[in-house]
């Protein structure tokens, strides 16, 4: 269900990529959202602005990434209490997922503008962002490859998981 949910989130993480300005520079917001027409912010806010209201299909993508990481994190809450905290893999995927949702809010310079951690330059939170799921995806590629050679599922097993990750992210 973990690779699932992170290949929601890469999907969509790569969608997101294409409009995605990584600049700290600060620009007047002149898009179809009239209240913050004028208004003066970072280049990288001005593209997630700009992906919500003008792409088609920018605010589900932006949505389905985000829901697609929370699921990602309980999940791996999850993996990491039933191991009782004895998988080293599930406690680093915990890590990789706090540390790669934090960094998404840095990079889109939203929630921690203002703050101490707002002062980080964007492309720096960007960058760690992308390495945070890159190593992710490498530890749940380890971890799949262990379960499934200790215990191998059954194509039924995966489209179960599937049709869950389906059902949770759009319930949420």
């Amino acid at each position: 269900m973990l690779v699932y949910c992170f290949v929601v989130v890469l999907l969509t993480g790569g969608f997101l990529a294409f409009f995605y300005t990584p600049s700290g520079q600060t620009a007047m917001y002149d898009g179809s959202y009239a209240p913050l027409r004028g208004v003066m912010m970072s280049e990288a806010y001005e593209s997630a602005l700009r992906t919500s209201f003008e792409v088609r299909g920018g605010v589900l993508m932006r949505q389905l990434h985000h829901e697609s990481s929370v699921l990602l994190v309980m999940g791996a809450v999850v993996w990491a209490l039933l191991g009782r905290f004895r998988y080293t893999l599930a406690l680093l995927g915990l890590g990789l997922g706090l540390l790669g949702g934090l960094a998404g809010y840095g990079s889109v310079d939203d929630l921690l503008a203002g703050t101490v951690l707002g002062k980080l330059p964007i492309p720096l939170w960007y960058g760690l962002h992308l390495l945070a799921a890159l190593a992710m995806g490498v530890v749940l590629v380890i971890s799949s490859y262990r379960e499934a050679a200790r215990d191998p599922r059954t194509s039924a097993f995966m489209a179960l998981g599937l049709g869950l990750v389906v059902l949770v992210i759009f319930w949420l």
